[in-house]
């Protein structure tokens, strides 16, 4: 089983950045994909980005091309995701997770194996 605990979450204006953090432990890090989720009020949870065991290129979603950056440091079990040009519709609790499939860079909720409890991203116009 793999803990995941994000950090890095709060308030910040339009046109801001945030860099969130995921660590990780339980299992080794460089065994598993990882991902970034988030949920706005009232919506469904929905994909960010994921990256593969090796740090290669992420994949994201069209939503955050070119704004956000997900990269990932397996000597300190961590993920970042660099959160630039925010804007209020990226307000949202962010989960990160964990899929066993190390290479895959998957956008399916039901590919992750472990989930993080969440950090909350709120941009004010």
């Amino acid at each position: 089983q793999v803990q995941l605990v994000e950090s890095g979450g709060g308030l910040v204006q339009a046109g801001g950045s945030l860099r969130l953090s995921c660590a990780a432990s339980g299992r080794t890090f460089s065994l598993y994909a990882m991902g970034w989720f988030r949920q706005a009020p009232g919506k469904e949870r929905e994909f960010v980005a994921a990256i593969n065991w090796s740090g290669g290129t992420p994949r994201y979603a069209d939503s955050v091309k070119g704004r956000f950056t997900l990269s990932r440091d397996n000597a300190k079990n961590t993920v970042y995701l660099q959160m630039n040009s925010l804007k209020p519709e990226d307000t949202a609790v962010y989960y990160c997770a964990a899929d066993f499939a190390p290479r895959r860079l998957s956008s399916r909720e039901t590919d992750f194996d472990s989930w993080g409890q969440g950090t909350q991203v709120t941009v004010s116009s």
